[in-house]
């Protein structure tokens, strides 16, 4: 008989049928006795409270209006299309000169002269979007150029009001919305098939993901509010929604939510640590130099951490879970264990999995800074002189405090689960209760094949 402390939890679907109390394999966690949910809601419930009034009081109300001024991101954009592609000789429709020296040595050089010499494309682009639908203009694109444009292609084309009329629009991008949709929903499909209801939540989850971010967080940060503070919010509310989404409401997630806002706090004590002694201003590129001129007062160091805090959520997340649920079936399997059996088995599987997380997020980092790599290679600049400079910093700081959170996080999340299972145990009847399922589940079993 189950004893009233081990009263089972409401457990959300899990796309299954099985009505045992524990499985290893399929089923719902194990529940844990009515007392240890208690003191669990006794952190989390507050911890979930303090984000909405968070969120509340932070609310930004949509992004701070301010006057275009038609560099880099910041322009009117409209829908284009390539109507016509002729070629025509490039001395005809350049300006360009060659150096009166006639050096070609020189990429300024080789480029003048391409101009002069070369066959260039001459595009007439069509605006299908906006209040100037239909109005056509011309593109010349040089035979060097990174990006040539084909009949029929779609494009991004840049609106500057104040410029001559013949060149208020120039086309800036190709238009990939299509591809790009496709793309997005083979992922959505692919998801959806083996994860099915798991799956679904998921999709869920990333979107109230990137609500969280483009709603709250971005907005709060352009109006003004101190980034650390946003992203603290924002990224605990994206951590509450995606666990328990994915995972459920039960103790379970509720350890690894507290295990990641742990692990959390640490990469923020550390980031603001570091980024402070090591002089990082968060200001290093045309795009961070355009954001603090159209808002000088937003904090760009503090931009700088908050980034930190959300790049590392995504996989924090994940060691917590796993480490939590590999605790959870190590008691499903051996009961008796105490929680300092429990704890060195946990955290043998967690070795695993920081080797393989740190990896992960120092190639994911590098490989986002790969061209910026290639230009040190390419200057022939020693190991110290490109960690010193402040865009490598950067990343430096960035990589490495996220590995210290994520190493931290696996014997955290690892000692908080293991002390709330074997806790379990105490009650009355407790460990007959625990054992006595697995049997019923194996005689059952047994019936059935026989």
């Amino acid at each position: 008989m189950t004893s009233p402390q081990n009263d089972p939890a409401p457990q959300p679907p899990q796309g299954h049928t099985h009505t045992h109390a524990h499985t290893h394999s399929h089923g719902p966690a194990a529940p844990v006795s009515r007392h240890l949910r208690k003191v669990i809601a006794a952190v989390v419930i507050p911890f979930a409270t303090a984000v909405v009034v968070g969120l509340i009081a932070f609310w930004p109300g949509g992004v701070p209006d301010h006057e275009r001024t038609g560099v880099g991101f910041d322009r009117q954009t409209q829908d284009g299309k390539v109507v016509q592609v002729v070629k025509v000789d490039c001395a005809d429709v350049n300006a360009a000169q060659v150096p009166p020296t006639g050096d070609t040595s020189t990429p300024s050089g080789r480029e003048a002269v391409n101009e002069q010499e070369g066959e260039c494309a001459k595009a007439t682009v069509e605006v299908t979007s906006g209040d100037d639908k239909g109005r056509r203009f011309v593109e010349v694109v040089q035979p060097d150029a990174p990006r040539q444009l084909k009949e029929g292609q779609g494009v991004v084309v840049a609106y500057a009001p104040d410029a001559p009329r013949d060149l208020q629009y120039s086309v800036i991008d190709v238009n990939r919305k299509i591809p790009m949709a496709l793309l997005a929903g083979i992922f959505a499909l692919a998801v959806v098939l083996v994860g099915r209801m798991r799956g679904v939540m998921a999709l869920v989850a990333l979107a109230v993901s990137f609500a969280v971010l483009t709603l709250f967080i971005l907005p709060a940060i352009l109006q003004g509010s101190n980034p650390l503070v946003v992203a603290v919010i924002g990224a605990s509310a994206i951590m509450l929604a995606a666990l328990y989404m994915c995972h459920g409401v039960t103790a379970r997630t509720s350890v690894a939510v507290i295990g990641t806002l742990v692990s959390l706090l640490l990469i923020g004590l550390l980031g603001s640590l570091f980024i402070g002694w090591a002089g990082l201003s968060g200001n290093t590129d045309d795009n961070t130099g355009l954001i603090k001129g159209l808002y000088p007062d937003i904090d760009m160091s503090g931009l700088l951490l908050a980034g930190i805090i959300i790049g590392s959520l995504g996989v924090l997340d994940d060691v917590t879970v796993t480490q939590t649920s590999a605790v959870w079936e190590l008691h499903q399997a051996d009961p008796e264990m105490g929680w300092k059996g429990l704890y060195r088995a946990g955290i043998r599987i967690g070795r695993d999995h920081i080797a393989s997380v740190v990896n992960t997020l120092v190639l994911a980092y590098a490989g986002a800074a790969l061209p910026l790599l290639l230009l040190f290679s390419i200057a022939q600049s020693s190991v110290g002189t490109v960690a010193n400079s402040e865009l490598v910093a950067e990343e430096i700081v960035r990589t490495l405090v996220g590995s210290i959170g994520l190493v931290a996080s696996v014997p955290v999340t690892t000692v908080l689960a293991a002390l709330v299972v074997s806790a379990d145990r105490t009650g009355p009847g407790g460990a007959q209760a625990a054992t006595a399922a697995p049997a019923r589940t194996g005689r059952g079993r047994r019936r059935k094949t026989g």
